[in-house]
């Protein structure tokens, strides 16, 4: 089957196997010989306690990890996993003395390169924001600052998306309503968010994993029916939630 592709973008949709995924502390394992496939373009939602080692298997295929560790992390089309993924942290991270198109075209400006005004203009315009493009992020609600950095995350235009609870800082109606923003703009990217709301992976994944355990071991994986994003309202999906609460308590 040929890979997929999506917009606004010129690489295909590339899938990542990690093997053999470590991490400690204090000398107590979190999680040892951990195997994970993320398949290309589907979004893959992993759920956990705290304290489980979500963020820290995140920031492992992110690469930016200094404790955990992995003895084999590849992409699907053989190629780097280097220089493919955006990550997006549950706090906005906006630079305060920037304005909100400065931030969202930040990641060029630190590689050297020049930024794609135009461009960052049409997808502040997608998120909502094409009014406040000049603005200081002190002067945007959190539904807003999350949005300036979805437009920032979409800017990097990688194949692969590593989100760390990016909604969690905003009221429930904002969170849905970015949830489906999310949802439209990401289709075709290969996602893995990490999320502590049984209802947000049901919303968003077309694949759910729960770490879980001392030390933390995945679950089978959860893959809900439709298309999504699924309706918050879905009387199966608060079902579903019921069923994986009860994993993350097991």
């Amino acid at each position: 089957m040929p890979a997929q592709t999506f917009d606004n973008s010129t690489d295909p949709a590339i899938g990542i196997a990690l093997r053999g995924g470590a991490l400690a502390f204090d000398g107590r394992p979190v999680f040892e010989d951990l195997d994970l496939d993320i398949p290309a373009g589907r979004t893959t939602c992993l759920l956990g306690t705290s304290g489980v080692g979500k963020s820290s298997l995140l920031r492992l295929i992110a690469g930016i990890s200094p404790e955990a560790t992995a003895r084999r992390l590849v992409a699907s089309d053989g190629g780097p996993i280097a220089g493919r993924i955006a990550y997006m942290d549950q706090r906005d991270l906006l630079l305060p003395w920037l304005s909100v198109l400065d931030n969202v075209t930040l990641g060029a400006r630190l590689r050297g390169e020049a930024a794609e005004q135009p461009r960052a203009l049409a997808l502040l315009r997608q998120v909502g924001l094409a009014d406040e493009a000049g603005a200081l992020p002190s002067a945007l609600s959190g539904g807003m600052r999350q949005r300036a950095a979805l437009a920032r995350t979409l800017m990097e235009d990688r194949a692969v998306v590593l989100m760390d609870e990016p909604f969690s800082a905003v009221d429930a109606l904002t969170r849905l309503r970015l949830q489906d923003l999310a949802a439209e703009l990401l289709v075709g990217r290969t996602i893995l968010l990490v999320t502590h709301d049984p209802l947000e992976a049901l919303r968003l994944g077309h694949r759910i994993l729960v770490l879980r355990g001392d030390p933390a071991h995945l679950s089978e994986p959860l893959e809900p029916a439709g298309a999504v994003p699924r309706r918050a309202d879905d009387p199966a999906l608060h079902g579903l939630a019921a069923t994986i609460l009860h994993d993350l308590a097991a």
